[in-house]
């Protein structure tokens, strides 16, 4: 992830872990809050309680922290 400012930019390898990972496209994404919102909308549509629902949710936010952290 670069940051310049309040502003974020997702790497192309970035984008295409996302979008493998959960098959949405992470379009639009220019600040922490469209990240945020990306995610919310990411966990809406694989919702439930089941292991597997549970492990994709975790990879997500995984993958948020791992690129916060860059």
């Amino acid at each position: 992830m670069i940051r310049l400012g309040s502003q974020i930019r997702l790497t192309q390898k970035e984008i295409e872990y996302f979008r493998w990972l959960t098959d949405i496209e992470p379009a639009g994404i220019r600040t922490r809050a469209d990240l945020d919102a990306y995610v919310s909308k990411c966990k809406a549509h694989y919702w439930g309680v089941s292991q597997d629902t549970q492990f994709l949710h975790w990879m997500i936010d995984r993958e948020v922290a791992r690129c916060l952290a860059a």
